[in-house]
């Protein structure tokens, strides 16, 4: 299968470069994959499509203010760095920019000093793993220096940077928000609640490799990138009683899928309490062992998130959908629209 067949045309306009007021009132594209429908909805109307005993399973993940501009301290050289994810106790690996600017060694001052970063290691693509030297506690530290790492394609300044975090969210270690949970609002979630709707939470660090184009033409030649997951007790015997009744498990985002079906492939189909790194790569043909559907939004032409949608729907009912999307001028992408695909 190739790359080129997961293209489509979107024009640069639909492109979301800011948040709607309302959280909930984004549009909803319905897709039924039993009958071929789509209807075009709001998000508030998701509880019309939810029935009691469903479980809605969504990722709790937090984004870190992960995006520091600092100087290098030999030269004065203004550094940006991008923190990925903690390799070891105050050890991280980054993107920098300019990369070329930075060797083994070299030192970046945040904050006058409130952050010293020295190289360690050199990596691919702009990659650098820094030791980090600092007083107190890093996530109070980082709060105060760090923005929110917003993806390549918003140009605008984010006003408020808890809208680039769900209503929900709780551990802290994403470079990239789950953006399809970004959506739902507290009164939302209760509404679903008390519909007899069963709300589970996993965690999966989201990681920049999410917004990284796939750059070979044969798409089972491309190289996942790997993040962090981690599923608790409570959580696995919920799933595995929704499952053994035959209701259905209706993941929110791409990461609660990848997070749901590496679980479910690690353990014969069970879902068994467990954490560690994914690098699961999702395309057509596959076997979905966990959900049974899913809500996303509008995703990157060419993307694995738009494999990842294909294999549930199929590659020419995904397009097909985009297309109508975009023939009815829906936000795309990370502060974009949402779609609902269903059995």
């Amino acid at each position: 299968m190739n790359t080129e067949d997961f293209d489509f045309y979107l024009p640069e306009h639909l492109i979301a470069q800011h948040p709607l007021k309302d959280r909930a009132s984004s549009k909803m594209l319905v897709m039924h994959r039993q009958t071929d429908t789509i209807e075009h909805k709001h998000f508030h109307d998701i509880t019309d499509y939810l029935q009691k005993g469903d479980c809605l399973v969504l990722n709790d993940t937090r984004v870190l203010p992960a995006r520091l501009f600092g100087i290098k301290e030999s030269t004065g050289a203004r550094i940006e760095m991008l923190l990925l994810h903690e390799k070891s106790e105050d050890t991280w690996e980054t993107l920098v920019k300019p990369a070329k600017k930075i060797a083994l060694g070299d030192r970046v001052s945040f904050g006058e000093g409130a952050i010293v970063a020295t190289c360690t290691e050199i990596g691919e693509q702009g990659g650098r793993t820094f030791r980090l030297q600092y007083e107190g506690l890093f996530l109070e530290v980082l709060d105060t220096l760090g923005t929110m790492p917003l993806p390549p394609y918003i140009q605008e300044t984010l006003a408020d940077a808890d809208r680039y975090q769900t209503v929900y969210a709780k551990h802290t270690g994403s470079a990239a928000a789950p953006t399809a949970g970004l959506h739902f609002t507290d009164e939302l979630l209760e509404k679903i609640k008390h519909k007899g709707v069963h709300i589970a939470y996993i965690t999966l660090h989201v990681g920049l490799g999410t917004f990284r184009p796939v750059q070979v033409d044969d798409v089972e030649e491309h190289t996942m990138h790997s993040e962090y997951y981690q599923m608790d007790e409570e959580t696995a015997e919920l799933l595995q009683q929704v499952k053994d009744r035959g209701d259905r498990i209706i993941a929110v985002g791409t990461t609660s899928t990848r997070t749901l079906e590496s679980c479910a492939k690690e353990n014969d189909g069970k879902f068994i309490a467990s954490s560690g790194w994914t690098d699961i790569f999702i395309y057509p043909p596959y076997t979905f062992q966990a959900i049974d559907g899913m809500i996303t939004n509008f995703h990157l032409p060419k993307s694995t998130l738009i494999m990842l949608v294909s294999a549930l729907t199929s590659k020419d009912k995904t397009l097909q959908a985009y297309k109508e999307a975009v023939e009815q001028e829906y936000r795309f992408f990370s502060f974009g629209d949402a779609m609902c695909i269903l059995p």
